[in-house]
C-alpha cells in the first residue's frame, strides 16, 4: 500500500531528487566503498523530515523498537538482511538471545519484540527472549492484542557467558537503549557477540557526536552530487552543563539558539524560503526527561527559566542535573497522511533498507515533534523492493522515487553512525 502523499513538491527538493536519481550508480558505488571500510550498525532506524526544500535526518536510533510497524510484505527484505548480517558476524550462528527493555506491560513494544523473533527465526536461528528485569524470575508468557505471544525468560549469567536455562546463544541482540546505564550483567562477555555493542547505548552515545559525523558524511556526499550539503544536513550546536532549575548555562544555550537561528535565516534568504526558522532543543544523551522543545526565538529560552514548571521540565531523567543539550536546526515536515502531519521513519538492518513507516500526528504542527502519545503509524511501501528508483519518472511524481530518496538519507545517517561508533569504541586501537 502506498500512502497518498500531499507534499510540497515545488522548489529545490525536486532538483535534489533529480540529482539523486541521475547519480544513482555513483551513489550506490559510494555506499559500497563506504561499507568496505566501515561496519554498519547491526540495525537502525532514522527519523527523516521533508520540508519540501530540504530533506534531512533528525534522529538516528541504534536500538529501533517499532519493527511491528513493518508490513508482512516488508519481512522478506528484513529476513534477507538479517541473514546477511548474521553471516558476517557469526556464520555458524544457531542460537540468538533477544534482550528487550524492562517494561513487559507495554504490549505495543512487545509486538515489536515478537516481530524481531519472527524475522530472526525465518533467518534460520533458534530465538528466545531473555529479560534482565529482576522482576522476571520465571518464564512469563504474554498474549498480545494482535494474536502474537512473547515468552520472557530470566537470563542466567555464568562467569563468561549470558544465556537462559538450557539455552546457550552465540549472539545476543539488545533491543534496549541502555539510557539508564549499562547493566553489569551485560559486561565482560568474552565469548559471545553482543549486538549492538554497549557503547552504542545512551550511557555512552551522544547525539552531538552523531551529527558531527553526519555533517562530515553530508559534506562528502554533497561534493559527490554537486549540491549544497545543507539541503540534507540539519545544522546543530552543543550546550554543555545546562540547568533550567538553577539557570546554569542558560546564557550559553541562548547564544547557541540565537546563532543557529541566524544561520538558518541566512540559508532561507539564500534559497528564497518564506518560512519562520526554528530550532529544536533536546538532551544530548537521548534521555527523555527534557522532551523536545521547539524554539523560534532565543527569548523563549529565558522565558522557560522563569516559568515555574521549567525546573520540572528541565530535570533530566533520574534527576541528573545539569545536563548537556543539543540545539538542532528545525526541519519542517510538509508531508501529510490522512490529513495528519507526517514524517517518514526508515528501518535498516546491516547495510540494507528493509522498510519503514510514516509517523503521523493529527494534533501537531509541521514544526513540532511528532514522536508523542497520539501518533499513529502508516506503512511506507518498500514492499517488492519498491525502494528502487524509477529513472524515467518525473521527480516528485513517483512514490518509489521519493522512497528511494528516504533510503539514501537513511543510509547516510547509518554511515554516520558507523563513524560515530568507531570513534567511541573503547576497544579500538589508537594510532598516534
Amino acid at each position: 500500500m502506498v500512502p497518498h502523499l500531499v507534499t510540497a513538491l515545488t522548489g529545490p527538493i525536486n532538483e535534489l531528487e533529480q540529482r539523486v536519481l541521475d547519480s544513482t550508480p555513483a551513489i550506490e558505488r559510494w555506499f559500497r566503498l563506504e561499507w568496505m571500510e566501515h561496519t554498519p550498525p547491526f540495525y537502525s532506524s532514522v527519523d527523516i523530515r521533508n520540508a519540501g526544500f530540504k530533506l534531512a535526518p533528525v534522529d538516528t536510533n541504534l536500538y529501533p523498537g517499532g519493527w511491528n510497524n513493518l508490513t508482512p510484505e516488508m519481512l522478506p527484505l528484513a529476513v534477507q538482511a538479517a541473514q546477511a548480517a548474521i553471516e558476517k558476524i557469526c556464520p555458524e550462528a544457531r542460537n540468538l538471545l533477544v534482550i528487550p527493555e524492562n517494561h513487559s506491560r507495554n504490549t505495543f513494544y512487545l509486538a515489536n519484540v515478537a516481530q524481531l523473533v519472527r524475522i530472526f527465526h525465518m533467518a534460520g536461528l533458534n530465538v528466545r527472549v531473555g529479560s534482565i528485569d529482576p522482576a522476571i524470575k520465571s518464564p512469563k508468557k504474554i498474549e498480545l492484542p494482535n494474536g502474537d505471544t512473547v515468552c520472557l525468560e530470566p537470563v542466567a549469567r555464568s562467569k563468561r557467558r549470558l544465556g537462559l536455562k538450557h539455552f546457550d546463544p552465540c549472539t545476543i541482540l539488545l533491543n534496549t537503549d541502555l539510557s539508564a546505564g549499562t547493566p553489569g550483567i551485560l559486561e565482560d562477555l568474552h565469548e559471545q557477540y553482543l549486538l549492538p555493542p554497549l557503547h552504542a547505548g545512551w550511557s555512552v552515545r551522544r547525539k552531538s557526536n552523531h551529527f558531527h559525523s553526519y555533517e562530515e558524511v553530508s559534506k562528502r556526499f554533497g561534493k559527490l552530487l554537486g549540491i549544497d550539503p545543507w539541503l540534507i544536513n540539519p545544522m546543530y550546536a552543543k550546550a554543555a552543563e545546562v540547568s533550567f532549575a538553577t539557570g546554569q548555562g542558560i546564557d550559553v544555550l541562548t547564544s547557541h539558539v540565537d546563532a543557529l537561528l541566524t544561520k538558518v535565516r541566512r540559508k532561507y534568504k539564500e534559497y528564497g524560503i518564506n518560512e519562520k526558522p526554528f530550532v529544536v532543543v533536546k538532551t544530548d544523551n537521548g534521555s527523555p526527561g527534557l522532551g523536545v522543545m521547539t524554539v523560534r526565538d532565543a527569548k523563549e529560552i529565558e522565558a522557560l527559566v522563569r516559568r515555574p514548571r521549567a525546573s520540572k521540565a528541565g530535570a533530566a531523567k533520574e534527576g541528573q542535573e545539569p545536563c548537556d543539550l543539543i540545539v538542532q536546526e528545525g526541519v519542517l515536515t510538509n508531508e501529510r497522511v490522512h490529513n495528519g502531519v507526517a514524517e517518514p521513519v526508515v528501518y535498516m538492518m546491516d547495510r540494507y533498507v528493509v522498510g519503514g513507516f510514516y509517523r503521523v500526528h493529527a494534533e501537531r504542527a509541521p514544526d513540532e515533534n511528532l514522536n508523542l502519545p497520539g501518533a499513529s503509524f502508516v506503512p511506507l511501501a518498500f514492499s517488492e523492493s519498491a525502494h528502487l528508483p524509477q529513472p524515467g519518472a518525473k521527480p516528485g511524481a513517483s512514490a518509489p522515487n521519493r522512497f528511494y530518496m528516504y533510503g539514501v538519507i537513511g543510509r547516510l545517517a547509518m554511515v554516520a553512525a558507523s563513524y560515530e561508533l568507531e570513534a567511541t569504541d573503547p576497544d579500538a586501537e589508537v594510532y598516534e
